[in-house]
């Protein structure tokens, strides 16, 4: 089982970070053991002051494939999810005005939140999901996925190219504007259409 996440997805993120608008989807990889177990909290990495959240819709793989047609793509998923890339800013920082990788900043263990998963047949339209971050009891993120430069069926082709889509495979879509820090005794919760679908506490 592969993470395949795509960066740079919603414009005003991309704004906030000041980073450039990309011609084609950004992607990288995170290995299964960025997995947080369910039970566990998020324990903050002595090698970075800045952790940050960032909340995106989860797709679940459900079958083979490799290069994918964009009209095709809906029968690769059933089912649709939130969680967390959680980011050490400050090393993607560095990484990033070098010119290399972010899989430090982005890979290491304990850095991907998989919440509950809802089947799409429960989601009216998935172009239209709202997803939101809460933070203490405040929403920080809010995001709809009609604001996606690239929609779900467009990113499974797109990866399709490059990588086979294997049975468990999860793709993370991209984050919205209004990513930020995380601290010692954070709760962060996430819903989709109001739906809960995580609760966890930073260590």
């Amino acid at each position: 089982m592969k993470i395949i996440c795509v960066g740079r997805n919603y414009v005003d993120h991309i704004k906030e970070l000041n980073n450039q608008r990309p011609d084609s989807p950004v992607i990288f990889l995170k290995p299964e053991t960025s997995i947080i177990n369910k039970k566990h909290p998020f324990f903050i990495p002595n090698f970075s002051k800045d952790v940050q959240y960032e909340v995106e819709i989860l797709v679940k793989i459900n079958r083979l494939g490799k290069a994918i047609s964009t009209e095709f793509s809906h029968k690769y998923y059933n089912h649709i999810g939130l969680g967390i890339d959680f980011t050490a800013r400050d090393i993607q920082n560095i990484l990033k005005n070098k010119g290399l990788p972010w899989e430090k900043s982005k890979a290491f263990d304990g850095s991907a939140l998989i919440g509950n998963w809802i089947n799409k047949s429960e989601i009216p339209d998935l172009n239209n999901i709202n997803f939101n971050l809460e933070k203490n009891g405040n929403i920080v993120q809010v995001g709809n996925t009609s604001k996606m430069l690239w929609n779900i069926d467009e990113l499974i082709s797109e990866i399709s190219k490059y990588f086979t889509l294997k049975i468990g495979d999860i793709i993370f879509t991209g984050t919205p504007v209004g990513v930020g820090r995380v601290d010692e005794n954070d709760i962060l919760v996430g819903r989709i259409n109001e739906k809960e679908c995580f609760s966890i506490k930073i260590k």
